[in-house]
């Protein structure tokens, strides 16, 4: 098992994991964004729209068009910044805020998306297509994060990001003096 791994250490795995998820997240923002302009879209993402804390408001004050134009606005932004991420450590960090606040909004709708879970299945923890479309939101808050980390780290140590051991050892440092 060793050798595996000693041989996936040396092809660059180690290396590729930020830019894969900084290009899967620009190329999801890209796609979602689009979609967000066509009024059937929103109409389609009304019961998640509506029953979410933290969006519930938009249609009230802003529409469907208006929600449209909002979140597909939002969504080239954030997926623009986090393209810029890749040569721009503050562009990017910017970006995965945005993208976290995104999916931190989405996400706490789960809860409250009215038919949620399949009765024909039993119920919880069965889940319909709306409870399911809103689960994946989970991984990309998670991917928004660590973006946001590496970014963070990125802007704080230029030209290297620091490994935990440093930061303790740092930390152990400052507590000594």
């Amino acid at each position: 098992m060793n050798a595996i791994a000693q041989l996936l250490g040396r092809t660059g795995l180690l290396k590729v994991d930020y830019h894969l998820l900084r290009a899967a997240m620009v190329i999801i923002f890209a796609w979602f964004g689009y979609d967000k302009w066509f009024e059937s879209e929103i109409r389609g993402l009304l019961p998640i729209i509506t029953h979410g804390p933290l969006i519930s408001w938009t249609i009230p004050v802003l529409g469907i068009r208006g929600t449209g134009i909002l979140l597909g606005t939002s969504e080239w932004t954030f997926g623009t910044l986090l393209l810029l991420g890749f040569w721009n450590n503050k562009a990017g960090m910017l970006g995965a805020l945005g993208s976290t606040f995104t999916f931190i909004a989405t996400f706490t709708a789960f809860p409250f998306v009215p038919d949620a879970w399949d009765a024909g299945a039993g119920g919880f923890p069965a889940m319909t297509n709306s409870s399911a479309f809103l689960l994946k939101d989970l991984v990309l808050l998670a991917v928004s994060v660590y973006l946001l980390k590496e970014d963070v780290k990125r802007i704080v140590t230029p030209g290297r990001a620091l490994q935990s051991s440093e930061l303790k050892a740092g930390a152990l440092r400052l507590a000594d003096n």
